[in-house]
């Protein structure tokens, strides 16, 4: 069984940073290429990401660091215009594990939901609105736009997910390792602040 989690990893990895796929469709990905059912020998998201980190540093060592600079400065630009709003980064551009396929997520929280949307329409901001599962499996709004990069030559997504204030609480969790799994504006301009 480890070894069948060891190479759902290695495979998921390459399907995260080759093909842009989340973490649960990269290991679905893996384990049907590789012939593996069912579930109960697949790795957890954290093997994964130790996975995506191994890749990035094997085969993307020369492009990884300016994508993930170019990426998190995009990402902080966004929070600082919506610092209103309390932003938080999450996902593959505050873990460090982002490239030019990744989207930005920025969780916000207000007293008002349709805030963000009537601030994005003050400022002729094109968007799409949506719903995913937030933090405590609550629907929670997503306003998505794009957003062109010249450094990467691509449009990058932006996704803004919208939460109540009084769900602030839910921003403090750590990983195993202790990392945030998500990251304040003070935070992302305290990281940026150290790059040469």
């Amino acid at each position: 069984m480890v070894d069948e989690k060891a190479e759902i990893s290695a495979a998921a990895a390459r399907w995260v940073v080759e093909e842009g796929l989340d973490f649960g469709e990269a290991k679905r990905c893996a384990a049907q290429a590789l012939g593996l059912t069912g579930k109960s020998g697949w790795p957890d998201n954290a093997q994964i990401e130790t996975s995506v980190r191994e890749y990035l540093a094997l085969y993307c060592a020369d492009t990884h660091p300016g994508e993930l600079l170019t990426l998190r400065q995009l990402a902080l630009d966004w929070m600082e215009r919506l610092t209103q709003f309390r932003p938080y980064l999450a996902g593959p551009v505050w873990r460090g594990t982002a490239n030019h396929l990744s989207d930005i997520c920025i969780h916000l929280f207000c007293m008002d939901c349709k805030m963000v949307e009537l601030m994005l329409i003050d400022q002729q901001i094109a968007y799409q609105s949506g719903s995913v599962s937030g933090p405590r499996g609550e629907p929670a709004s997503v306003l998505s736009l794009w957003v062109n990069c010249q450094a990467l030559a691509t449009r990058v997504g932006v996704h803004l997910q919208v939460h109540p204030y009084d769900e602030m609480r839910t921003v403090l969790k750590s990983d195993a390792r202790g990392m945030p799994l998500w990251g304040s504006l003070t935070a992302m301009q305290r990281l940026m602040a150290v790059v040469p």
